[in-house]
């Protein structure tokens, strides 16, 4: 299948996602600390009576803000580790992804501690630094890791939990209030938990549209980029593998006539922009009959019918593509100062089609004599001042549709012993 022998690009995709979600998270942690800090500054300029209020006087507000302006260093600094093992194309280790987590999750806990000792204990366990954690517990789902978000909310959870009962000690007749604490730490929890479950979904969503889209490329390497959206898709959906196999295949070579003496006279864009013009409709007209491009060759191309995608009338169907571009060329010269004068062989046979080249390249092509023989076809058109010239076996299979064939007799054909039947069509 598609899939198989592609899990190490498919993993460094991935890895580099799930860093390039990392460093959104960062990013996110970052503007929310600052516009925290944007507000803090704001009270502190315009109602330093309302801090005052709030710490009651016991805790210089300065250090708290003193404390956010460090966490945003600290996640300056994470950003640019991320960055960095990104451009060296390596993953942030494990270990180092748990100990920012514990930091930063941390946070709330200090911040916490700073009011307890400022407001009292029922104060500040109830006002809005416990809800915080969220914001960490929220983020985490970035990370891309169930267990990483699971640690968040675990750190968040033992972490509050620790700290209402240090500071606020049970006696017996308040220990309802030790289920109110124990309830609320297991929330934590359990958002972790859910965050990373989330995490996880995501992951997979990016994990399919990168199996996707390598699978894709694959296609693309192995077939050329002139392979139609509509061919991947099938390709895709059926699968292909890099194995030879054989196959029946009708192969079409198409050339230009006269083209490289008539190219000496114009510039080089010219050349070009009449190629990519000509170009242009017949492989819409190929692709339309089902064919393919494997190979440009210059100012032609070497076409496939039946190879990759199997099909049963290979032979009629490039028979039919090639009436059609004889047809659409004469509607192009007709009002362009440069006519092409097209010639097209077609030899419908035996192949070994399969991907072929070196561990780093691959392309996909057929192999055989039929192939051979078809380019031979589409060279005796200069000596029959020809169009279209099939082998027997094309007009063979087209049966009743080829009556307008033209038989030219057993004609000597270049590298063989031995003349074979040649066919003109119109």
């Amino acid at each position: 299948m598609i899939g198989s022998g592609m899990s190490a690009d498919f993993e460094h995709a991935l890895m580099r996602e799930v860093m390039r979600s990392e460093m959104l998270r960062v990013k996110a942690l970052i503007i929310t600390t600052c516009m925290i800090l944007a507000a803090l500054f704001v009270v502190d300029v315009f109602a330093p009576n309302l801090e005052q209020r709030i710490w009651r006087g016991r805790v210089n507000p300065f250090y708290g803000q003193l404390l956010l302006a460090a966490f945003v260093l600290f996640e300056f600094w994470v950003h640019s580790v991320i960055s960095r093992n990104r451009k060296l194309d390596r993953d942030v280790p494990v270990i180092r992804r748990y100990v920012g987590a514990f930091i930063e999750t941390t946070l709330p806990t200090v911040v916490l501690v700073m009011q307890i000792k400022s407001m009292g204990a029922a104060e500040a366990l109830g006002f809005v630094m416990p809800l915080t954690y969220f914001i960490f517990i929220i983020l985490s789902t970035l990370r891309l890791n169930f267990w990483l978000s699971a640690f968040t909310g675990l750190v968040a959870a033992v972490q509050l939990l620790a700290v209402a009962m240090y500071y606020e000690p049970l006696s017996a007749e308040q220990e309802p209030e030790l289920y109110f604490h124990a309830v609320r730490s297991l929330t934590l929890l359990g958002s972790g938990i859910l965050a990373g479950a989330v995490g996880v979904q995501l992951r997979r969503q990016f994990a399919a549209s990168i199996e996707a889209t390598t699978a894709r490329d694959r296609i693309t390497n192995l077939f050329g980029q002139h392979v139609s959206p509509q061919v991947v898709e099938r390709l895709m959906a059926e699968g292909t593998t890099a194995a030879s196999d054989i196959r029946h295949v009708a192969v079409m070579f198409v050339d230009f006539r006269s083209f490289t003496a008539a190219a000496r006279s114009r510039s080089p864009q010219d050349v070009v922009d009449r190629l990519d013009g000509a170009f242009a409709v017949l492989v819409e007209i190929l692709e339309r009959h089902g064919g393919i491009v494997n190979k440009f060759l210059g100012d032609g191309f070497l076409a496939l019918f039946g190879a990759p995608l199997d099909n049963a009338d290979a032979a009629e169907h490039a028979v039919a593509a090639a009436r059609d571009m004889i047809a659409a060329m004469d509607h192009i010269n007709d009002s362009s100062d440069w006519p092409l004068r097209i010639g097209i062989g077609i030899h419908f046979g035996e192949v070994v089609a399969g991907s072929i080249g070196s561990p780093r390249r691959k392309e996909y092509t057929v192999i055989g004599d039929t192939v051979n023989f078809a380019s031979r076809l589409e060279a005796l058109n200069k000596e029959f001042n020809s169009h279209l010239l099939v082998s027997a076996a094309v007009r063979e299979a087209l049966g009743e549709s080829g009556d307008d064939a033209k038989s030219l007799g057993d004609v000597p054909i270049r590298g063989y012993e031995h003349p074979f039947a040649v066919w003109q069509l119109a």
